[in-house]
């Protein structure tokens, strides 16, 4: 037998008051308490009834919900930024709608932008790499934040974690451990971080004098294979570095697996740095020894500053960055003596 969805009319009985009270107390408009729009909503919940967003966007001009466009959300750090948007959208009182952004080459279906138009308050934009898109919602007036975004979208306001201070103390640990001959795994050209972490290691090995050598440069664009590319690479090298600072965890992994099936040893024989510090960086053989981004931190941050767009008021600064933290573990070491 097919369940019943309780009216407007009978939450507002429940509640013992009238229906045009109950319907601007659901809607977020003025001239009700706030206790008796809490108990409003609390009854609403526990009847199930549901209002309609739409509808409650075109009369309040809210709809309580923060539309997120991500790409990448199999990849574990991807789906835990996500993950920590959900809880602070839901800590501040709003639902969140996720649109997975498979193709990120191409724009996302013309259905999805009306859906984010119609129902959403404002939208986080997660590694938007498609140019267009976001200034389209834009153009729409709905408050647009990314994070980590990429160089054509400069223009939006945007949360990231340091990644150039990150790339640094990574360079600093292994410098310090004796390593000069260090190569590097890049991550997706069209992102900011990644450029931030070239330049890093590029800044490093100028000022801590070590190698440079083209050939240590290698493409990752932050995944598993691209990883394990550069590490093929790395091992025909006939002059091989003592040490890998990859972009991220990912990367880094790939070339750890490629390293150690072609005999090398870690981090007797070579070192590996990443960055993330996704939760499998813990339980990886070695542990990885990365650079932990603030997940938690960047997904509340977002929030905070869109809630803030959507209330019209102006972003603090064009784009927070938010401190990183190196996590010593066992994939590096001091350099061998050879």
């Amino acid at each position: 037998m097919a369940r019943r969805v309780p009216t407007l009319a009978q939450i507002a009985a429940a509640a013992g008051v009238s229906a045009m009270t109950a319907s601007r107390a659901l809607a977020g408009q003025p001239g009700v308490s706030a206790e008796l729009r809490s108990e409003l909503r609390r009854l609403a919940d526990e009847m199930g009834y549901e209002t309609n967003r739409v509808a409650r966007k075109l009369v309040s001009g809210s709809s309580r919900v923060i539309g997120v466009l991500a790409s990448g959300l199999d990849t574990p750090f991807v789906a835990a930024l996500v993950t920590a948007i959900a809880r602070a959208g839901a800590a501040a009182g709003h639902d969140v709608l996720i649109d997975a952004v498979i193709d990120y080459e191409r724009r996302p279906a013309g259905s999805v932008m009306q859906l984010l138009q119609q129902f959403t308050d404002g939208v986080i934009a997660v590694l938007p790499y498609e140019h267009g898109f976001v200034q389209t919602l834009s153009r729409a007036r709905i408050p647009v934040m990314t994070i980590d975004h990429p160089r054509a979208h400069a223009e939006f306001p945007s949360v990231a974690a340091d990644s150039y201070g990150g790339a640094r103390a990574a360079m600093a640990h292994l410098a310090a451990l004796g390593h000069r001959r260090i190569a590097f795994i890049g991550g997706a050209a069209q992102l900011e971080s990644s450029h931030e972490r070239r330049r890093a290691y590029d800044d490093a090995v100028a000022v801590l004098s070590l190698a440079r050598d083209a050939t240590l440069v290698l493409d990752g664009d932050y995944t598993l294979e691209g990883g394990r590319r550069a590490g093929e690479r790395l091992l025909k090298l006939r002059k091989r570095p003592t040490a890998v600072f990859a972009a991220n965890d990912l990367s880094a992994f790939g070339a750890m697996a490629v390293l150690q099936q072609g005999g090398l040893r870690i981090p007797t024989d070579i070192s590996i740095v990443g960055f993330d510090d996704i939760p499998a960086a813990a339980q990886w053989h070695p542990s990885l020894t990365t650079v932990r981004q603030p997940v938690e931190e960047l997904g509340r941050a977002t929030v905070q500053t869109l809630l803030a767009l959507i209330a019209g008021l102006h972003a603090a600064t064009p784009q927070l960055i938010l401190p990183t933290e190196l996590v010593v573990r066992e994939s590096s070491g001091r350099v061998a003596t050879r």
